[in-house]
C-alpha cells in the first residue's frame, strides 16, 4: 500500500503546486496586462493555427465549454484581437483567428508568460525541468493511450 500513499502524496504536491503557480499568473495577467488566464489561452491556441480554428474545435483543444470561449471571443473580437472568418463551403461555421493586433498583444503576452514561468519555476535546474517534463510526459501518453482504449 505505500505505492499508493507516495502516488497520492504526489498528486496533492502537483496539485499543490499548480494552483500556486496558476494563481500567481492569474494575477499577474491581470495586474499587468489587464486580461485574463483563459483570455490568454484562447490568444495561444490561435497563434497555433494561424488559418483559424471553428469554436468547436478551440474549445476542445482548451478543454471547455463552447459558451466559455464565445464569451471570450466576441470580447476579443470587440478589441480587434481576433476575427471571424466564414468556413468555405460551410455557410453555418465560422472560423476564428488572430488579427495582425491579435499576433502582436499575444507576442507581448507571451514573452512576458514565459519570463513569469522562468522566474516561478528558478529552483528548477534546465536538466531537472527536462526530466521532469519527460517524466509527465510519459504519464500524459499512458494516459491518453488508457483514455483511448477506453473510448473504443
Amino acid at each position: 500500500m505505500s505505492g499508493a500513499k507516495d502516488r497520492l502524496r504526489l498528486w496533492l504536491r502537483l496539485l499543490k503546486i499548480t494552483r500556486a503557480v496558476e494563481g500567481d499568473l492569474r494575477n499577474r495577467f491581470r495586474l499587468e496586462h489587464d486580461t485574463t488566464l483563459p483570455r490568454f489561452d484562447v490568444l495561444a491556441a490561435l497563434s497555433r493555427h494561424p488559418e483559424g480554428l471553428k469554436m468547436s474545435r478551440l474549445s476542445s483543444l482548451l478543454r471547455v465549454s463552447n459558451g466559455n470561449v464565445t464569451g471570450i471571443a466576441d470580447r476579443l473580437a470587440d478589441e480587434g484581437l481576433v476575427e471571424r472568418v466564414p468556413v468555405p463551403d460551410d455557410r453555418r461555421a465560422m472560423l476564428l483567428r488572430l488579427t495582425a493586433a491579435g499576433a502582436a498583444e499575444f507576442a507581448r503576452q507571451a514573452a512576458a508568460h514565459e519570463a513569469w514561468i522562468n522566474e516561478l519555476l528558478a529552483g528548477f535546474s534546465p536538466q531537472d525541468a527536462r526530466a521532469l517534463a519527460q517524466t509527465l510526459n510519459r504519464f500524459a501518453d499512458t494516459r491518453d493511450e488508457k483514455e483511448f482504449s477506453h473510448a473504443q
